[in-house]
């Protein structure tokens, strides 16, 4: 199974409290990457992202930070930098090396302990963990306090993650993707249209909603009456954030383009997607020199990234109150 660190100049280090449910996720990139970003719902958190605009003028970031906490959890990127510049890894402005970090945010304080936040400290011990190795996956860094489903509130949600895909190319390329998954929609398996963790049923007063033991269908229950009156109930506590890289050639349009197209993952396996009630943000990288055409690259991503929100779902055990689909020392599904 091959994964984001799979890609030849990509790094990936977790660092999380288990006990609060909350964590971060590093992508680095020592010797910088041409970088894009697609922004897609409407509760974003996130830093550096204007910067990454093709039209603005630094070309390579020097790493990613995906982390929880909501807006607190910004603070993270601080150690990231800090890391960065111990070694002398940045953009040259003369006077000083500056490393140039966008990061991303999920809200994962109703799940743990809302007091306990990533900070500028478990950025750094992020970034300190990067490595080659193949990405850990479920309950780790960024993914350790997300979950999915929360239509009917957190407690008929399900627990998520962090997960990982890739695959390689003829004529050496690579395209791989790590994606946090905190949705408020349900995940699908695109190849069969089941969903495979989401809200579950239960009773709503007099009225039984979805198959007792199984999942309602968020979308379908958001066409109802009862559907729309729980929307006035549901915080903007959402979103699926995440990065594609290869070591293709990219520009920084290009490398923007293709994070717009890696966005058709998240729709092919998250029902709905992009709503109000999410911040979904897709960074794309570009490590290496190889060229090929941007349209394959980007079909390519947007299948990596479906099986990678795919992956962080089955990968996730139950933590918090919540099940997951990820079996215990004892063999048994979380679920």
């Amino acid at each position: 199974m091959l994964t984001l660190t799979d890609v030849p100049g990509i790094e990936v280090g977790h660092a999380q409290d288990e006990e609060a449910l909350t964590g971060c996720t590093v992508i680095l990139c020592r010797h910088g990457a041409v970088a894009g970003v697609d922004q897609r719902g409407g509760a974003p958190g996130t830093r550096e992202t204007d910067l990454l605009k093709p039209v603005n003028f630094v070309e390579h970031v020097h790493a990613v930070l995906l982390t929880g906490g909501s807006a607190f959890g910004l603070e993270a990127a601080g150690g990231v930098v800090r890391y960065l510049e111990e070694r002398g890894i940045g953009f040259n402005v003369g006077v000083a090396r500056v490393p140039i970090v966008p990061a991303a945010v999920i809200f994962d304080l109703a799940l743990g302990r809302a007091d306990r936040r990533p900070d500028a400290t478990m950025g750094y011990r992020a970034a300190a963990a990067a490595s080659r190795q193949p990405v850990a996956e479920g309950n780790v860094g960024a993914g350790c306090g997300a979950s999915v489903g929360k239509i009917l509130g957190m407690k008929q949600a399900m627990k998520a993650g962090v997960g990982s895909a890739a695959v390689r190319l003829s004529g050496g390329i690579v395209v791989g993707a790590l994606m946090v998954v905190n949705a408020f929609g349900d995940v699908i398996d695109p190849r069969t249209g089941r969903i495979v963790a989401g809200a579950r049923s239960t009773r709503f007063g007099p009225v039984q909603i979805g198959e007792p033991g199984g999942f309602v269908d968020t979308l379908e229950l958001m066409k109802t009456g009862i559907g729309r009156t729980l929307l006035q109930f549901v915080t903007r506590s959402n979103t699926v954030i995440g990065v594609v890289a290869t070591n293709a050639r990219l520009s920084k349009a290009e490398a923007t383009r293709m994070a717009q197209m890696a966005q058709d993952g998240v729709a092919r396996a998250i029902r709905p997607a992009h709503t109000m009630l999410d911040g979904d943000t897709l960074f794309a990288l570009s490590t290496g020199n190889k060229r090929t055409d941007l349209s394959v690259l980007g079909a390519v991503a947007a299948e990596v990234v479906a099986e990678a929100i795919l992956r962080a779902v089955y990968q996730a055990r139950a933590a918090g109150g919540l099940p997951g689909l990820a079996e215990d020392e004892a063999g048994t599904a979380g679920s």
